[in-house]
């Protein structure tokens, strides 16, 4: 998680609504536009039909009570408006009690295609649709009820396997191998990167997972895939930190990428 950040989160107003600017607005329908031209044939059935499900709007900034109504009536999760950038135990909190947190600004024309920290585009369009699904749903509030209980070093792993699950997952179906990481879709440069001929893919192993390195601020070179989401039911019902413990014992695998250039002091 960035330590600081440009980006200023809105306030909702006494009615709990937010007040989005015509270029904000903009840059959502344009972000909008974007994804949807090539996620089909890419993304799983499941994110599809929680797409359906939230029936976003192309030309403005959902609110978020609007997207909530339709997770609590399908998994019981609701979203939670945060500033741009939050504490780790307030992010393991929120997940542990079924609540999605959504930083309430959006990236500026200038970062449309990549920036740091999430933002309500990437946690609406990226995540919520899945969020419809009892599978990721059951599994995510798994996660933060462990992230909660864990140790510094233990919440280290952990970031792994959501890396590799929640935010750049991918799952085979009958129709072939498809995206429900939320990372990738709402990337459109990751979109078409994670199902190309140059990444690796990898049976996903809870234990390789939490022991695969990442970097943030590039295209992934490795990718786990699940068999189905009812791997992450099953997932959720194992002893997950007992997987950290072992990982933890085994170490890290090699990165398998280059190490982030580092910035010349002045």
């Amino acid at each position: 998680m960035a330590k600081h950040t440009q980006y200023q989160a809105h306030q909702p107003n006494a009615d709990g609504l937010i007040d989005y600017s015509a270029s904000e607005h903009r840059t959502w329908q344009a972000l909008m536009e974007r994804q949807l031209a090539i996620i089909e044939g890419r993304v799983c059935q499941e994110y599809l039909d929680g797409l359906e499900r939230l029936a976003l709007p192309n030309e403005r900034i959902p609110q978020l009570g609007d997207v909530d109504r339709v997770l609590q009536a399908t998994t019981g999760w609701q979203t939670a408006a945060v500033p741009a950038l939050i504490p780790f135990d307030t992010f393991f909190e929120l997940l542990a009690n079924r609540r999605f947190p959504v930083a309430t600004f959006i990236r500026t024309p200038e970062e449309m295609d990549y920036l740091q920290e999430p933002d309500i585009f990437h946690e609406i369009f990226g995540h919520c649709p899945m969020l419809t699904n009892p599978d990721f749903a059951e599994f995510t509030e798994t996660y933060g009820k462990l992230g909660l209980a864990a140790s510094k070093q233990e919440r280290v792993y952990l970031a792994r396997l959501y890396w590799m699950t929640v935010e750049f997952g991918l799952v085979d179906t009958p129709e072939g191998r498809r995206i429900y990481g939320g990372g990738i879709i709402s990337s459109p440069k990751e979109t078409f990167h994670a199902l190309s001929d140059v990444t690796a893919h990898h049976p996903f192993d809870p234990v390789d997972a939490l022991r695969t390195p990442y970097r943030i601020d590039i295209l992934q070179p490795l990718y786990y895939v699940i068999d189905d989401l009812a791997t992450l039911h099953d997932l959720a019902g194992q002893d997950i930190m007992a997987l950290v413990r072992e990982a933890m014992r085994l170490g890290l695998y090699p990165p398998t990428f280059e190490p982030k250039p580092k910035i010349a002091e002045a």
